[in-house]
């Protein structure tokens, strides 16, 4: 067979994959100095590659180019890619020494018989550069610290034991996907990779094929694009021995089940139509929990401006957009903070409606919903209030909107009693357990005591921020990316397995970020231990292009005389 819209117009299936299995032999036989070599040029022309990167990408979210939300750009994209495979040569340097992989990390105790890896801040940057932020990798039940220093290294502890070649099939909304996910699947899982773009992502092509130009010149990687005949027909070649995806639920079921008659029958006889592992990150409906407390009237701005962000950032089209936010009807601030969301939606910098399918998909929310508020700033953004966790026919619940669609539903209760009834409606109401965000008052931190963590652990959701969106998470190297474990392929969800995971830990169940309640100065006011500003990440920011530019060249080469730009930028948005 012939591919129809590859790379190369003339290169054959047969051959594509023939080329990458012999470079799972070349792997084989290069030791993991070589391979750390290898991602440090990978790294290199990132970075060399990194303002073209973003020139591309905002054209292709049609961004203005002056706009401060190329940002998102910067910090999503290349960004994202250098700190992860600093963090990674880091690892392979550590096993190529014969040194253990978590040699001066904090290792201590979480709820359930857990252990807790903590994963930032990893050093003085990181305490410079986010300050106030921290993240730990939390394994499942029962794992010992001798287990978890065994298995820490992944593949790369026998790199001679290779698996094959993967498929990677491309996200389209967030471009560091694609590469991040290529370079889990050779590192982590010892595997030569084929990555076939969404075609959202196509003009990125000649720069992905640059990124990689070290290992595509030594048949561990190739790039292609192309439709969805392409994809299938590389995933059900008999030469490819996993697949590995980012992108829908439904995407995800019609690689392992088919389509319409055919994956229904497939899945009542319980035989997938793909013959071969599946992994997968598939996003879903990711809760707010916002707990009551005491709050000032710019603690209300603030955190308006937070969900806000977490709805709006990419125009809503991210898997860990936030989409419910679950408030207290007995919050004496709740409609005072409601009232902030809604100008805070309104009130973000305006941006096209630019993810395929977008205005389709809010119009049907729209009319599902006739109390649904058109809430300005863009006509797309959309606020649907009122929702009842109790209606098992809303949809809100169930399917994930990709776009400026937010929700908000009321529990009764106040305390513990509130945050552990939202608990449970998130895990069971929600489809999807890739992200889980709560906001709560450092008062109120102080008041739950030891109910806050345990209600932490209660959530079964693979990433949890606190006073920090979960996508925080994502830029985060050392920690894991994906859904919580568990689902099967006959009930996906949010996926399987997980990457990022620069210290390629095994037996993992969660990330959980925390931040700071408020920013810099009033953070410093009240007693907060953070200097950070408003987060470059904010919709709000006004130097977010700026900042993301030098924290993506500072990541490259981290240096002391950089860091006074990079707070200048940063204390001005």
């Amino acid at each position: 067979m012939r591919l129809t819209e590859p790379a190369h117009p003339h290169l054959d299936l047969a051959i594509l994959v023939q080329r990458l299995a012999a470079g799972e032999k070349a792997w084989v036989a290069s030791p993991v100095a070589e391979r750390r070599d290898l991602l440090i040029q990978v790294l290199e022309a990132v970075d060399a590659n990194a303002a073209e990167w973003v020139r591309i990408a905002s054209q292709i979210k049609q961004l203005d180019p002056a706009s401060p939300l190329v940002g998102e750009e910067w910090i999503s994209g290349p960004y994202a890619v250098i700190g992860y495979a600093h963090a990674l040569q880091d690892t392979l340097k550590r096993v190529a020494d014969g040194a253990e992989v978590l040699a001066g990390y904090n290792i201590s105790s979480a709820p359930g018989d857990r252990l807790a890896v903590q994963v930032l801040p990893h050093h003085t940057f990181d305490k410079l550069l986010l300050n106030g932020f921290h993240a730990e990798v939390w394994t499942r039940p029962g794992i010992t610290e001798e287990q978890l220093h065994n298995g820490a290294g992944l593949g790369q502890r026998r790199p001679e034991q290779t698996n094959g070649v993967a498929l990677v099939l491309g996200a389209g909304n967030i471009f560091s996907i694609p590469p991040l996910d290529v370079l889990y699947q050779l590192y982590a899982e010892n595997r030569t990779v084929v990555l076939k773009l969404n075609p959202t992502t196509d003009p990125l092509l000649e720069i992905f094929r640059a990124i990689f130009k070290p290992m595509i010149d030594r048949n561990l990687v190739e790039i292609i694009s192309g439709g969805a005949e392409v994809g299938s027909a590389l995933a059900n070649h008999s030469g490819i021995t996993s697949v590995h995806m980012t992108g829908s639920e439904a995407t995800h079921d019609a690689v392992v089940w088919g389509v319409a008659k055919e994956a229904a029958a497939a899945k009542a006889a319980g035989t997938p139509k793909l013959d071969k592992p599946m992994t997968s990150e598939l996003g879903g409906v990711c809760p707010v929990i916002v707990v009551p407390g005491e709050w000032s009237a710019a603690d209300l701005r603030f955190q308006a401006e937070h969900v806000a962000t977490q709805r709006l950032h990419n125009g809503g089209s991210n898997c860990i957009a936030g989409q419910i936010v679950i408030l207290s009807a007995d919050w004496a601030q709740k409609d005072d903070f409601l009232a902030a969301l809604r100008q805070a939606l309104k009130a973000a910098p305006a941006r096209p409606a630019w993810y395929p399918g977008c205005d389709v998909r809010v119009q049907t929310v729209r009319d599902l919903h006739p109390t649904a508020e058109a809430v300005g700033g863009t006509p797309e953004r959309t606020l649907l209030t009122g929702l009842d966790l109790a209606d098992a026919r809303e949809s809100a619940f169930s399917t994930e909107y990709f776009g400026p669609v937010l929700g908000v539903a009321e529990l009764p209760g106040t305390g513990a009693e509130f945050l552990d009834v939202a608990v449970a409606a998130a895990n069971d109401r929600l489809r999807g357990t890739l992200g889980a965000n709560i906001i709560v008052h450092p008062r109120t931190i102080k008041t739950l005591g030891s109910r806050l963590r345990a209600a932490i652990a209660d959530l079964r959701y693979g990433t949890i921020g606190v006073n920090a969106w979960t996508g925080v998470g994502f830029l985060i190297p050392r920690a894991t990316w994906g859904a919580y474990p568990g689902h099967t392929l006959e009930d996906v969800q949010s996926g399987i397995g997980v990457v990022h995971n620069a210290l390629l830990l095994d037996n993992t169940e969660r990330t959980v970020v925390t931040g700071p309640f408020r920013p810099s100065p009033r953070s410093v006011l009240h007693g907060e231990k953070s200097i950070s500003p408003k987060p470059p990440w904010f919709v709000t920011n006004r130097t977010a292009a700026t900042t993301g530019r030098l924290l993506t060249g500072f990541a490259a080469r981290p240096r002391w005389r950089a860091l006074p730009a990079i707070f200048a930028s940063a204390l001005r948005g």
